[in-house]
């Protein structure tokens, strides 16, 4: 009997050993239940040619011609991925609508012995769950942004306000992209939708009585959008302000955006995309910064001419919502470290809730 799930928490709380997503490759990689494994019953070329067999021709040849390529490979999975699984295992299987694709898979495995059930609704119904969360109902707990110049170490504060006990959200984590024009990623962004599972994930663990920390962004990381519900939040939430001098925040930078600096060509493109902000001479300058590994004085007239001015722009905009400024005079480890237990009291302090 197909298991209902009542929200997105719940899944975790059910009795079973794995989570197996049978969509194929091209959904799961769009996004998937979090935790849940690929075993496709039919591969991205099966299934188109299945779905233009029951459009164009027959929904009977179609479904006869799914059912010998499920089986297929179905049985290539009880010989590979699954050969090793315990008498007594109990797998909750899952396709995009809860019908024929989880439904004939976990036949067979009820078959072997294991006890398959199949999600109510498939990958569809977590979906709306994970919508409803995210953009139907308000953000569940209060926000505090953390906010600062670039280079301020703001992502590297994240994980040490976290280790002091205050529930942080990683956006950038999440987005894999550090929301500039630099800021690209190895492995490149998820789909829009993983993120949005991720995030909503994310907030269904917050505890709604404590305020969860943010990192300041736009309402757009690279290709990913906030959900407005979020950006709304963000935008009257209260600010922690993370200051350093110009020196500190370049010779930071130049050690995190190292994978940048690796690599002359991105470099030079990403320069070049800057061209229709700036004078040619200072683009020029730049080029040459960067031909000359004069990585930390490239970071400095970066944010001295670039994001300085812009960043101070947008952060006008939320002038009047209640702050709380700190000063670092450094942003090595040990500095940070130190810093994390007087941030973590801040966030306390601009707690809206108190």
């Amino acid at each position: 009997m197909p298991v209902p799930l009542s929200s997105l928490a719940a899944l975790h709380d059910l009795p079973f050993d794995e989570v197996i997503d049978v969509r194929s490759p091209a959904e799961y990689a769009e996004d998937h239940v979090p935790g849940a494994i690929s075993l496709p019953v039919l591969s991205n070329e099966e299934r188109a040619r299945v779905g233009t067999i029951y459009v164009q021709d027959s929904p009977f040849k179609a479904r006869k011609l799914g059912a010998a390529l499920v089986a297929r490979n179905a049985a290539l999975h009880l010989e590979t991925a699954l050969v090793d699984k315990p008498k007594g295992y109990r797998p909750l299987v899952y396709c995009w609508r809860g019908g024929q694709r989880s439904g004939s898979f976990a036949l067979i495995l009820r078959q072997v012995g294991w006890q398959a059930d199949t999600i109510d609704g498939g990958y569809r119904s977590y979906r709306r769950m994970v919508q409803t969360t995210l953009y139907d109902q308000p953000w569940p707990s209060p926000i505090i942004v953390l906010e600062g110049n670039t280079g301020t170490a703001k992502t590297a504060l994240l994980p040490l306000l976290a280790a002091q006990g205050v529930q942080v959200i990683d956006l950038e984590g999440l987005a894999n992209h550090r929301g500039s024009l630099f800021g690209a990623m190895t492995g490149g962004q998820p789909a829009q939708k993983r993120f949005e599972t991720t995030l909503a994930m994310a907030a269904s663990g917050l505890d709604p009585n404590r305020p969860v920390v943010v990192e300041g962004e736009s309402s757009k990381i690279g290709q990913i959008n906030l959900p407005p519900g979020l950006w709304e939040a963000m935008k009257s939430a209260p600010r922690l302000v993370v200051q350093a001098p110009l020196q500190a925040r370049a010779d930071y930078l130049a050690r995190a955006y190292h994978d940048v600096t690796d690599s002359p060509e991105r470099l030079e493109k990403t320069l070049m995309a800057l061209s229709q902000l700036h004078p040619k001479e200072r683009i020029e300058g730049w080029l040459s910064l960067a031909q000359g590994n004069a990585f930390a004085p490239l970071a400095a007239s970066l944010m001295e001419h670039h994001y300085d001015p812009r960043y101070e722009k947008q952060r006008a905009r939320f002038a009047k919502q209640h702050s709380k400024t700190f000063t670092l005079d450094a942003l090595d480890a040990e500095t940070l470290n130190t810093a994390a237990p007087a941030l973590a009291r801040a966030v306390e302090t601009l707690s809206p809730s108190r």
